[in-house]
Order: structure tokens, then C-alpha cells, then sequence
């Protein structure tokens, strides 16, 4: 008996793709422009130009790192390709990325709110242990909520442009001051309009393929180019219009620093008045608070994959009832929380947020540039290194004049290269855990030559399993009688949103059941399928529709309400989006 290994469903458009960047990229603009003010006044304009020209630049170097992992990207996978210490590496500097994201997310979002100092530092920790608690039950993804939160954003900065445009009349910028190295210092503060643009990468695993693509030759060149395109016109152009705005505020130039923390907020006040300001100060807090909730799910992601593939201990594998790695997510929480702890200022943070992201992204563009095979023109290679070596110098910048960032990747870099060669170390020392080869063979006996050539006629039924169930049990009965053929999808629920791909036969519980499986059967021909996935619903409408059944046998749920709100109810997501031609039966 054979059993196909079924990767993630890819059901997520151009459209759905750009609003989960935007809901991570999108958000740079509510703190880059009052930083930049805050720190060389009326005299930003020039670096933020500069910033908008380099985000645009790295943007379509994203296009093109897309192009080349079709099966889910990032800095973790490129930088894989050479070393796996480079990738583990790689993976610490985004790590380092996402704690801070979600610190100082957190915080801006309740300046945005029209807190300050310690009031905002305490609901911003309360907030972040709150979205903590929530993901130990897996609730959906964070990227969805980003979606209903893209459309009123681009909606309120339009506004907010328009709304200052009569106000230009009033443009004041100041000519820099200072020599090159004290400009290009000021430049390198401001870098923070590149956060975000990791997840142009991650997220290529589940995007729709390409019309001449297969899965066996994954393509996302098409949907992978609409999201990252669109999303980075918003961010580049939004950015710069803003900043252009922003030099014709009244505000006087030494009280600058008093709104770097809501400059958004603040032009809403001036241009409009207080009452649009405080609907761009909800509207972006939402947005902010969104994104960290995004970063507390990278987190949890990237420990989850990074322990999988034995680069740090095996525990951080080990979900709770809800497919949620709990180790990862207690350091997930925690984390953020010990960083907003030690700097609550925004300026802090931002030091530490430019030396994570854009480390992360001069070894993916740089991994991806030196990469054997990969569908790249000698012109993408030469801009794309070119593009990592600006950013390597970017990156030592902020590493010899922020002391308090380089401690922090430190620290982070250290401390995860001391797990990693401590797992290195006790797998060395131990024999592999899990079932040998051999005795797989004997749980699950190999298929003759004849059963392999043998094709699946007449009826086909799918049913969703994890475990001896009544539902599996009505299965196998109905299958008999209709001399059907029965396709047992076991799904191995993980709510984490990763590249998901797994090896059954490191599944106990799914071999176990196989085993059994085959020995009830007998002479029913049975398909077994194993699937890994964050989204067992999608994963079920995904192959229902692929192998063509015609019923689909559901067990009852008897989750408790609140994890149905919070997780969603599968029975009914695939009742809901599962073809008219393919039958539902829920055996209670």
C-alpha cells in the first residue's frame, strides 16, 4: 500500500497574496516618517526619498527571489541552498526581525491609540501576552485579518493625501546639513520601510500556480509579480507622498519629536482635524496590531521548521491539541515582551528592527544571487548583487554606530548557533528517533507490481481521518457495499504557517493507523494520503476536487464553541466551499 504525501493547498490569489504583505509591509510608513523627522527635522525629505528608491529596488528583487521558490521562500531556504549554518543564521536574523516587530508594532499601535510612555508600554505588553494566549489555540491565520484591514488602510492614506495636497502651498523642507558620512548615517536610520518584505517569500507555498505549471513544476512567477508589484507602489509611493507632506506641517521643528511615535495621526490633526485624526490612529493601531500578531506567527513558523529539520532541539516540535508548537510559542510571547521591557522607546526599537530585517535580506537576495539552477537572466543576477552589497553596507553601518542593536543580534546569534551545535551534538550521540525503514516496510506492507498498475474505477469516496473513528468505520462499511474505492486522508494538523511538507513514516499515530487500516480492508482497495497541513478544510475541498471523488465522509465536531470561533468549524468550511457535484456525509 502506497502512501502519497500531500503538500499545502494552493488557494490563495494575487490579490489575497498582496494583502498579507501589505499587512506586514504596509505598516513601515506609520513610524519611518516620524523617525526621520525626529531625527534630522525638515531636513528628512532627501532620506526618505533615498529610502523609497531602495525600497522600490529591493521590492523588485523580491519579484524575482519569488520566481525562484515556488514551494515556499525566505531567507531560511536561500541561504539553505549553500550552508545550513548560513541558513540557520539567515533564520536567527529573522527571528531577531520578528521580535522586534512585534515589540515595536505593539507599542506604536498605542501611541496611534493616543497613549504615551508607560501607559502605552503596559497595554502594549498586556496586548502582546493577550495575542500569545490566543494563538495557543491556532486561531486563523493572522494574515486574514490583515485582508479586512488592507482595503481601510489604502483607503484612509488616500485620504490623508488628498487632504494635504491644498497644504503644499505651505512646503518647507530644510537643505541638509552636515558631510556625507553624517547624511548617510541619518539615510541608514531610516531604513525601516523595508520590514515587511520577507513575507513576499514565505508566503509563495501556498500561491496559485502559474496556467502552464504543474506540481510537480511549481510556478507562482505570475501571482507572486501582481502581489509584490502592486504592494510595493503602495508602499513606495504612499511613503513618499507622506513625506512630502509631512514638510509642509506647521509644526515646528523642535517639536518634531513629540509626534514621532503617531506622525500619521498628527497630520490628520492638521490637515483635517481631530476627528480624522483619530480615525487614522484606530485604523493604523488595528493594522500595527495585526502585524504582530503576524510576527508572533513567523515566530512560532520558523522555530517549528528550524526544529523539524534538527537544528534546534526536537521539543520545539511538539504541538499541543490544537497543531500549535508550544515551546515555540512560549518563546514567541516571551521574547517581544523582554525587548519592549529593556527599550520601550521607539528610536531604540527601530535601531534593533534595521539590523534584523535587513540582515535577513542581504543573505536571501545574496544566497539567491549566488544559487545554482535557478531561473534567474544575467541582469537579475548583477542587480541582485549589487543590490546585497548596498545593503551589506547598510548593514555594517548600523552594526558600528548602534551599539545596542549589534549587542541584540548578537545575543540572538549566539545563542541559537550554542543550540544548534548542542543538537548537533546529542544527535551525534544518540541514534535517530523515530521508526527505521525496515520495520515501516513491515507496518505497512508493500504493494504488489500488480496493485501498483492497478487503476482506482467506479466510485470514490474520501474520508478525513485521525484516528479509529466512527466516521473511518461508516467509510470502510459504505466503500464495501458500493464497491468503492476508498481514499483515507490522514491529516496531521499543524497550525503553523510554514513550508508544511513532512515524512509520514515519522508520524507514529498515521502509521498505526495505516496498519490498521489495512488489515480490516482486506481486498478493499484503499488510498492511503498523508498531509501536513495548517488548513485541514482547504486541504480536503484541495483534494476532493483533485482526485475527483465523489463523497466526502466528515466525522461530527465536538470542539468546544469558543475554539469553533476562534479556529473555525472544518465540517462547515467544507460544506460551505466543497463543488455542488462532490457529496458531504457528517457521521455524528
Amino acid at each position: 500500500m502506497e502512501i502519497n504525501t500531500i503538500g499545502r493547498p494552493r488557494n490563495v490569489g494575487w490579490a489575497r497574496a498582496a494583502a498579507l504583505l501589505y499587512g506586514d509591509w504596509g505598516t513601515s510608513k506609520a513610524y519611518v516618517i516620524g523617525l526621520a523627522l525626529a531625527a534630522v527635522g525638515y531636513a528628512a525629505l532627501p532620506h526618505l526619498l533615498a529610502v523609497c528608491l531602495i525600497t522600490g529596488l529591493v521590492g523588485i528583487n523580491y519579484i524575482w527571489v519569488c520566481r525562484c521558490f515556488a514551494t515556499g521562500g525566505g531567507v531560511y531556504t536561500a541561504a539553505g541552498m549553500h550552508s545550513r549554518r548560513l541558513a540557520v543564521i539567515g533564520g536567527l536574523l529573522l527571528l531577531a526581525d520578528f521580535i522586534v516587530t512585534a515589540s515595536l508594532s505593539c507599542l506604536e499601535a498605542f501611541h496611534y491609540l493616543g497613549f504615551h510612555d508607560a501607559d502605552a508600554k503596559k497595554w502594549a505588553i498586556t496586548a502582546i501576552f493577550l495575542m500569545g494566549a490566543l494563538n495557543f489555540m491556532g486561531p486563523k491565520h493572522s494574515g486574514s485579518i490583515a485582508i479586512w484591514l488592507a482595503a481601510p488602510t489604502v483607503i484612509v492614506v488616500v485620504a490623508l493625501i488628498a487632504a494635504g495636497l491644498p497644504h503644499l502651498k505651505d512646503f518647507h523642507p530644510v537643505a541638509p546639513s552636515g558631510g556625507l558620512m553624517h547624511n548617510w548615517i541619518a539615510f541608514v536610520g531610516m531604513v525601516l520601510a523595508l520590514s515587511g518584505v520577507e513575507a513576499a517569500a514565505s508566503n509563495t507555498g501556498v500561491m496559485r500556480l502559474d496556467p502552464d505549471a504543474t506540481p510537480d513544476k511549481p510556478s507562482v512567477r505570475v501571482v507572486s509579480r501582481k502581489a509584490v508589484s502592486r504592494v510595493m507602489i503602495e508602499v513606495v509611493g504612499a511613503t513618499a507622498l507622506l513625506s512630502i507632506l509631512a514638510m509642509c506641517l506647521p509644526t515646528p521643528a523642535s517639536e518634531l519629536k513629540n509626534h514621532q511615535e503617531d506622525l500619521l495621526r498628527h497630520m490628520g490633526d492638521v490637515f483635517v482635524g481631530p476627528w480624522f485624526g483619530k480615525i487614522v490612529g484606530v485604523v493604523v493601531a488595528l493594522l500595527l496590531l495585526s502585524a504582530v500578531n503576524t510576527a508572533i506567527g513567523g515566530m512560532i513558523a520558523l522555530l517549528y521548521v528550524m526544529a523539524r529539520d534538527r537544528e534546534i532541539p526536537e521539543p520545539f516540535t511538539q504541538l499541543n491539541r490544537f497543531g500549535v508548537p508550544y515551546l515555540p510559542l512560549i518563546a514567541a510571547t516571551i521574547l517581544p515582551v523582554i525587548v519592549l521591557d529593556i527599550t520601550d522607546t521607539v528610536s531604540g526599537l527601530a535601531n534593533m528592527y534595521a539590523i534584523g530585517v535587513v540582515g535577513a535580506i542581504v543573505l536571501d537576495i545574496g544566497s539567491t544571487s549566488f544559487g545554482k539552477g535557478l531561473p534567474l537572466k544575467k541582469i537579475h543576477i548583477y542587480v541582485m548583487r549589487g543590490t546585497a552589497f548596498l545593503l551589506l553596507l547598510i548593514w555594517i553601518t548600523i552594526a558600528a554606530t548602534k551599539l545596542q542593536a549589534t549587542i541584540f543580534v548578537t545575543v540572538i546569534l549566539i545563542a541559537g548557533l550554542a543550540l544548534r551545535e548542542y543538537t548537533q551534538r546529542q544527535h551525534r550521540k544518540t541514534a535517530v528517533a523515530g521508526t527505521p525503514a525496515a520495520d515501516v516496510e513491515e507496518i505497512i506492507p508493500g504493494e504488489s507490481a500488480e496493485e501498483k498498475q492497478r487503476e482506482v474505477l467506479g466510485d470514490r469516496l474520501l474520508v478525513a481521518v485521525r484516528g479509529w473513528t466512527p466516521s473511518l468505520r461508516f467509510a470502510l462499511e459504505a466503500a464495501r457495499l458500493r464497491k468503492a474505492s476508498l481514499l483515507v486522508l490522514y491529516i496531521r494538523e499543524v497550525a503553523v504557517a510554514a513550508d508544511l511538507g513532512s515524512d509520514w513514516r515519522k508520524d507514529k499515530n498515521a502509521a498505526e493507523l495505516f496498519r490498521r487500516i489495512q488489515r480490516e480492508a482486506g481486498d478493499l482497495p484503499i488510498n492511503p494520503l498523508y498531509s501536513v497541513s495548517d488548513s485541514p478544510a482547504d486541504t480536503i475541498i484541495d483534494l476532493a476536487a483533485t482526485f475527483g471523488v465523489d463523497t466526502v465522509i466528515l466525522g461530527g465536531s465536538r470542539r468546544a464553541a469558543l475554539v469553533k470561533l476562534l479556529k473555525g468549524n472544518v465540517v462547515t468550511r467544507v460544506a460551505t466551499h466543497l463543488p455542488e457535484n462532490i457529496r458531504l456525509v457528517v457521521v455524528g
